[in-house]
């Protein structure tokens, strides 16, 4: 537990501020047109290779996602070849260009494991588009709750557009990790948002 204050944190490591939300009944999807162009595409038994490309595309650069990257290749791909664990992407001729991950492994339950855009698809309501979809697909099967994470690593946006989607807030964590920068697992320009302390 800790006190009221601040704390220090070992150099080369992260403090992120981590918020878990829930969503205990379906909620009505805010009304968004398909995208133009746009495609939700399901993959079945994904290519580690593809999903790490994506993955970093995505979530590395801007905004520090790095978790993946710890995974052995064989860890990872037990993960995404579960059949209670279903990935799919957002395309646009061809390119993906999004990612959508719910894992159904707890039984009456989804987790949005991870929600991202690359760069070119952001704007123009294809996030709102992705999370109808995410919607949609979890609560397709027979759940009671939907839930998922974000920390202060995220986009500012991430938090209030979760809200907005219809989930709760329910708890809060301080999480303590080592910077992927420090440890070379990313490149030190990436995550400009927090500084690198070694």
């Amino acid at each position: 537990m800790l006190n009221e204050g601040c704390h220090d944190v070992p150099d080369g490591m992260l403090a992120m501020v981590v918020t878990h939300l829930e969503m205990r009944a379906q909620v009505a999807p805010r009304p968004v047109p398909q995208p133009e162009g746009v495609e939700l595409r399901f993959h079945e038994k994904p290519d580690v290779d593809w999903y790490r490309a994506l993955f970093r595309q995505i979530g590395a650069e801007e905004w520090l996602w790095f978790s993946r990257l710890r995974l052995s290749r064989d860890a990872l791909e037990k993960i995404l070849h579960h059949p209670d664990v279903a990935l799919f992407s957002g395309e646009r001729d061809g390119e993906s260009l999004g990612l959508l991950e719910l894992d159904f492994r707890q039984e009456g339950e989804c987790e949005l494991v991870f929600f991202g855009l690359a760069p070119p698809l952001i704007g123009g309501g294809v996030g709102r588009w992705l999370m109808n979809s995410a919607i949609e697909q979890a609560w397709s099967r027979p759940i009671s709750r939907f839930h998922l994470h974000t920390c202060t690593l995220d986009h500012p946006s991430a938090l209030s557009f979760y809200r907005r989607s219809g989930f709760v807030p329910f708890r809060r964590q301080v999480e303590i990790a080592a910077d992927p920068r420090v440890v070379g697992e990313l490149p030190e320009s990436c995550g400009p948002h927090m500084p690198l302390i070694r």
